[in-house]
């Protein structure tokens, strides 16, 4: 990367990474890192969180990112230039989210890399009948997201998420680190204490790619089938699988 555009995107240098582990740490010693940072990095700012992620666990922490915007991947960046950014690419997504992954590729410091699901939506229609997600959403969020982000996740010891606790009120309580003890990893949530007004002004700051639908009613954006604009007063995320008691694809749970 050029001086100029490392100036021009804010990047903070790291020194050596000489100290950071070659190998994957004990869960029980992961455990034990995330609940002392969740406690001393609550209230601290996005970067010191991100900082403290990449200090401790160097190319073994990544940041994923379902491309609604390109923040955390642009605050991350600006820690560690060139951490890897994995997107999973369901074959159900929005252009628009295609658009804003191709913009995070093109113009950050990121390595961003792209997780497909072991079945194209054509083969499990195929397997599975027609329209899963439809039918049994959890069953195609779990083969569409989470077995991707599982298998994604297998070189690393902690990731990045970029969940809000003002989002809904199942994540009102989102720590800024935590361990997610279903796959023994360390979660780090830098701006889970951010509000929409203070993602609004990192944006507008930075210029940094925003999805297209925001502008057209849209406040959470998921795959396409299950994806609805919301209304006045409603939560952010209601219109996710509106039509079924469903709240979360499993990623965060």
């Amino acid at each position: 990367m050029s001086p100029v555009l490392a100036a021009d995107l804010g990047l903070i240098r790291l020194g050596p990474a000489a100290d950071r582990p070659p190998t994957r740490r004990d869960p029980a010693e992961l455990r034990a890192l995330a609940e002392r940072a969740g406690r001393e990095l609550d209230g601290a700012p996005a970067e010191e969180i991100a900082r403290w992620a990449v200090d401790t666990f160097g190319d073994r922490f990544c940041v994923t990112s379902s491309m609604a915007d390109g923040v955390l991947a642009h605050l991350v960046s600006r820690v560690a230039p060139g951490v890897d950014v994995v997107f999973l690419d369901t074959g159900l997504h929005f252009p628009e989210t295609l658009r804003v992954r191709d913009q995070v590729a093109a113009t950050m410091p990121v390595n961003l890399r792209s997780i497909r699901p072991r079945m194209t939506v054509g083969q499990q229609d195929g397997e599975l009948g027609p329209r899963l997600f439809n039918r049994a959403p959890d069953e195609c969020c779990a083969l569409r997201k989470v077995e991707p982000l599982e298998r994604a996740l297998g070189e690393y010891d902690a990731w990045g998420a970029g969940l809000r606790r003002d989002e809904s009120p199942t994540r009102a309580n989102t720590p800024v680190v935590g361990f997610d003890a279903r796959r023994g990893r360390v979660k780090v949530n830098p701006i889970a204490a951010w509000t929409q007004a203070d993602v609004d002004a990192y944006v507008s700051r930075w210029s940094v790619p925003v999805n297209e639908l925001f502008k057209q009613g849209y406040t959470s954006i998921g795959c396409w089938p299950c994806t609805r604009r919301t209304r006045a007063g409603e939560d952010p995320r209601a219109g996710r699988w509106a039509m079924f008691e469903k709240t979360e694809c499993g990623l965060h749970v």
